[in-house]
């Protein structure tokens, strides 16, 4: 029975009753953000018909077919413009492309974002590509739908976790309902968004995420919204063509160093500027403008050239000058501070990259070199590898790819880690002033229990002890010296109070040295021998204390020991070395016999002697 109720108490996760209620808040919060994905997707096209065509109309446009000639140059411009007068007036958070912001609000405001960023960011996004930016539109969907579940959340009675859980539910329904790809939008949340991989927040953003998706289906379509052509699988899965993705995974790369060396290059030279930053989106839109009259293709969101290149059917030529123009303006214009989403712009430089690989790679089918490499730029340049993967799975409906898309993004990925400290999304954040980690793991002190780490030899008083006698202890050894909280005993071993070093002083001075010390006991904050150290460390958080008596379970309890921050850290302790200490584990002649007979040197142990002051 004692066993059984172990068991219940350190369950796999955490998740309550309280999930349930916010999975069917990020049911709603889904449906209602594919409306709004549906609303900016609207707006954008009206904008390219408005700027580029001057016409009232919420079709389709493309910014190429314009024949405004050389006033062409001028729309960005305008749109720029406009766009730093709502930031400098209206919100400065709709600056950016989005997900560093989300990260932001997450890490740093408690996941509070203002309700006008929600109304602000995409009307200033829709501006931004309506009049010729060379952005997407999934960032500012992204953030969008992540500030209507931020509102949803400070509406109601939550905490910030919960909050949290709201927030990238609508980040991630806006996705799923933008890209058709709801498998896609959780794999973000987890990778880029949420921090965690909990019950509590994977329940509801993946009913969010699949909430969008259904509801997309009867606004949109049901995708995928960049179907290719046949590819050869059974090449595709041979050692040399997997090799071959290895290579195009090295060349994605290091393109995806250099597109975010290339962004943060121009922010800082604009950052050099003498000139409020309010003005800082005009330059950049001069920059688009100029950029629209030497390649038209390469203004707007470009999935008609997505399209195209995984199609098969563009040229070398065309391609190599779209993707040259399309990652300068889209640097230029991101570095000043514009509007935008990456992850469009990543695609078509992506699929660019693959078409002029395809003109010297095996052929495999057509699209599928620009396939690819249109994977290995979004894993190398968000490092979300996993998300990348299944976002190109779920755009092309090519399922059967999955293994030569996984070793490009995984190459990719590799040397993105290596090379740069930072992705493009974190950098942002990391400029002012804060540290993302994008490593998870189990923390050490889950897994380290409080009886392997507490101090089991540690002074006890008698309750029926006299105060004087007990002040007289505090100096009799070294191990009373030390130790500053003491726990109070009946007369078989029960814990029942504790007092500090302080109490037993005061009350010594104050002349009530007769009294016992069981009058002068505090009731205690315990920790239990059988749970894990972190349980200890959040109790030791939540009263404000830094040490606890240990305990067993049985009635009354008995105390076994003292546990400090001192030996929870030996937890911390055994992870460093774990990740640190090189050693030879199984003996090279268990494996090898003839290693038995080869002449050994004997080796002095190393001095493992540490300074315990």
């Amino acid at each position: 029975m004692a066993d059984g109720k172990r068991r219940e108490r350190l369950g796999d996760f955490t998740a309550g009753p309280r999930t349930l209620g916010l999975a069917a808040l990020a049911l709603m919060l889904g449906i209602f953000s594919a409306y709004v994905a549906t609303a900016l997707l609207a707006l954008i096209a009206f904008f390219t018909n408005l700027f580029f065509y001057q016409r009232l109309s919420f079709e389709a446009a493309a910014p190429a077919g314009h024949s405004l000639g050389l006033l062409g140059a001028l729309v960005p411009v305008v749109g720029c413009l406009i766009i730093g007068v709502m930031a400098r007036y209206g919100s400065e958070r709709i600056r950016g492309h989005g997900i560093p912001e989300a990260l932001e609000a997450i890490l740093i405001r408690g996941s509070r974002i203002q309700p006008r960023v929600a109304l602000l960011k995409p009307i200033s996004s829709a501006i931004s590509i309506g009049s010729g930016g060379p952005f997407g539109a999934e960032g500012p969907i992204i953030m969008t739908g992540g500030a209507f579940g931020s509102i949803l959340a400070q509406l109601l009675r939550l905490t910030a976790a919960e909050r949290k859980t709201l927030l990238v539910a609508g980040a991630a329904a806006g996705m799923s309902a933008t890209f058709a790809s709801p498998v896609a939008a959780v794999f973000l949340a987890v990778e880029l968004l949420l921090f965690e991989l909990k019950p509590r927040s994977l329940i509801p953003v993946a009913l969010a995420s699949i909430a969008g998706a259904a509801t997309r289906r009867h606004l949109l379509g049901a995708g995928p919204l960049f179907p290719i052509a046949d590819i050869d699988l059974g090449a595709v899965m041979q050692p040399n063509a997997l090799a071959w993705c290895a290579v195009v995974g090295l060349l994605a790369g290091g393109l995806s160093a250099t597109l975010t060396a290339a962004v943060y290059a121009a922010e800082d030279a604009f950052a050099r500027l003498r000139l409020h930053w309010m003005w800082w989106p005009a330059l950049g839109g001069v920059v688009v403008g100029l950029g629209g009259l030497v390649c038209p293709e390469a203004l707007g969101v470009g999935y008609d050239q997505i399209q195209a290149m995984l199609g098969g059917g563009a040229r070398l030529g065309p391609t190599l000058r779209l993707m040259a123009v399309k990652a300068g303006i889209w640097a230029v214009s991101l570095g000043s501070g514009t509007s935008g989403g990456v992850l469009a712009p990543l695609l078509i430089m992506g699929s660019a990259l693959g078409v002029v690989e395809s003109h010297f790679l095996p052929a495999y089918g057509a699209g599928f070199w620009p396939l690819v490499s249109m994977a290995a730029i979004l894993a190398g340049t968000m490092r979300a590898p996993l998300t990348a993967l299944v976002f190109a799975i779920e755009l092309t409906g090519r399922f059967g790819v999955a293994l030569p898309i996984l070793t490009a993004g995984i190459v990719a990925h590799t040397f993105t880690v290596l090379i740069l400290k930072r992705s493009i999304l974190t950098e942002k954040v990391a400029r002012r002033g804060y540290h993302v980690s994008r490593e998870y793991a189990i923390d050490p002190l889950e897994i380290l229990f409080v009886r392997e780490v507490m101090r089991a030899e540690v002074v006890v008083l008698p309750g029926e002890s006299p105060i004087g006698g007990a002040a007289e202890l505090l100096g009799a050894t070294a191990r009373a010296r030390a130790q500053r909280l003491f726990p109070i005993t009946d007369a078989r071993g029960g814990l029942i109070g504790v007092a500090t070093r302080g109490d037993i002083e005061s009350a010594g001075a104050s002349g009530v040295s007769g009294a016992t010390i069981a009058s002068i006991a505090r009731t205690p904050i315990v920790a239990m021998a059988d749970e894990p150290v972190r349980a200890a460390i959040h109790r030791m958080a939540e009263s404000g204390v830094s040490r606890l008596p240990v305990v067993d379970r049985s009635e009354p309890p008995v105390l076994l020991g003292l546990i400090t921050l001192k030996e929870a850290l030996k937890a911390r302790a055994r992870h460093l070395e774990e990740e640190r200490r090189r050693e030879r584990v199984l003996p090279l002649a268990a494996i090898i016999p003839i290693a038995r007979l080869l002449p050994t040197r004997s080796v002095a142990p190393p001095d493992r002697k540490r300074n315990t002051s």
